[in-house]
């Protein structure tokens, strides 16, 4: 076998537009890991890449490599498993509505989630608004829990595809990050790192995601769901809108209220929406007609089998599961205030953007990585687009602590409110499937 040519061979070789072979991805990513590759070589080489671009083989190939740089988890034990995915958005908490549905439609749901950071909410964030909630679990209890209760959830493992982590940092402040091979792989390392034998990908498409244009998120979709496919896995992905927030509530403490009242079968009609389709979605992949999945998920809403497998999931990790039937009693900011309609008309447009940043301003995002939140802040919609206002009836709801942040928040929701004449057209939730 023929030596690699040098790391400054191989960067010269992306600059110039050829494909690498796994061989030479392996030299680059894991030597970078290994700390064997300087930091100013690979910076080097994320801008070939970002200028370049890479085949869908070639992200394949990068994927696998990222994804056997650490630790892999072995669900092979669990049956029909799951693993779910959104791109970012504001007031999506999917995540504590879908993972107990599919639990109590019969799959298995073994994940690992993050924290929020910037306008974006974060899985793990919005279940320490239970107390006594941890992510922290052991291997042997996360795959026993997951096996018992069909549901086990823990944050990010620095041991899982490690190299996705110090690529991510160095892309960060090298100005590569909006690149879609580069986006994809991230993303997808760590799914399949994590062992699932079906992937569902909620990507977010509009004013308050990491893709701004349906163009942009079908690419994504697209790679991703290629990448998954070259590794053996089922991969689905649905496009959806976030230029308005998700459901009324955006917030960790308002964001488990919500969700809480979605899994009782009383949730706003665009978040249930959702969920039921990922479900379908996940259900699909193992062969379920559609018609009979979409049944089936809007049952375990009515039936109360998903919040119970949710009032489970929160007990056996250490949180106070008597707040899943009283969720009043959860931690929410006692300061209130309002941004009313400037005339009366129809609500045009609440950008999703500027609830995200209005909720980081009232405190509850972090602008690092490591920050801590308050998880009692928040924005509510009390209209959202299409829905006739008042001059002067309030459109938006703000939870405070003791004024942090309130004046600059309530900026930021003005200015990202549109009041107009007419109703506007009703945009879909969801904008496309990829498979």
């Amino acid at each position: 076998m023929a030596p690699l040519p040098q790391i400054p061979d191989l960067i010269r070789k992306k600059r110039d537009g050829f494909e690498h072979s796994r061989a030479e991805l392996e030299a680059l990513v894991l030597g970078y890991t290994r700390g064997e590759v300087p930091d100013y070589q690979i910076s080097a080489w994320l801008m070939a890449v970002y200028l370049k671009g890479m085949t869908p083989q070639e992200t394949a190939d990068l994927t696998q490599v990222m994804a056997e740089s650490g630790e892999q988890l072995d669900l092979s034990g669990l049956p029909r498993t799951v693993d779910k995915h959104s791109t970012g958005g504001v007031g999506d908490k999917t995540s504590l509505i879908l993972t107990p549905m599919l639990a109590a439609l019969g799959l298995t749901v073994a994940k690992m989630s993050g924290r929020g950071l910037a306008h974006t909410g974060g899985t793990i964030d919005k279940l320490e608004s239970f107390p006594g909630w941890t992510p922290e679990l052991s291997e042997a209890q996360f795959l026993a829990q997951a096996h018992a209760i069909g549901l086990a959830l823990v944050g990010q493992s620095k041991d899982l595809a490690p190299a996705d982590g110090k690529l991510y940092a160095l892309r960060d402040v090298t100005a590569t990050v909006d690149c879609l091979p580069l986006i994809a792989s991230s993303i997808m390392s760590k799914k399949l790192a994590s062992g699932a034998h079906t992937v569902v990908l909620d990507v977010k498409v509009g004013a308050g995601a990491f893709m701004r244009t349906l163009e942009d998120g079908r690419a994504l979709a697209r790679a991703m769901v290629d990448i998954g496919t070259r590794a053996g896995r089922q991969v689905r992905a649905v496009l959806t809108d976030m230029d308005t927030p998700l459901g009324h509530m955006a917030g960790n403490s308002l964001e488990v209220q919500e969700a809480l009242a979605t899994l009782r079968g009383e949730g706003p009609a665009d978040l249930t929406e959702l969920c039921v389709a990922l479900a379908v979605e996940a259900l699909a992949a193992y062969g379920e007609e559609p018609a009979q999945a979409e049944a089936r998920a809007h049952a375990t809403l009515r039936d109360g089998s998903a919040l119970a497998k949710f009032r489970a999931f929160i007990a056996a990790q250490g949180g106070d599961a008597a707040l899943v039937d009283h969720p009043e009693r959860l931690d929410v900011a006692p300061g209130r205030a309002e941004v009313t309609a400037p005339s009366s008309g129809y609500v045009e447009r609440v950008d999703a953007l500027a609830v995200g940043r209005a909720v980081l301003t009232l405190g509850g995002g972090r602008e690092r990585k490591g920050e801590a939140i308050d998880h009692g802040v928040g924005v509510e919609l009390l209209k959202k687009p299409g829905e006739a206002v008042q001059a002067g009836e309030a459109v938006l709801r703000l939870y405070h602590r003791d004024g942090r942040g309130l004046e600059a928040a309530r900026g930021l929701l003005e200015a990202g409110l549109r009041v107009g004449d007419t109703p506007p057209a009703p945009e879909p939730l969801i904008l496309d499937r990829v498979n």
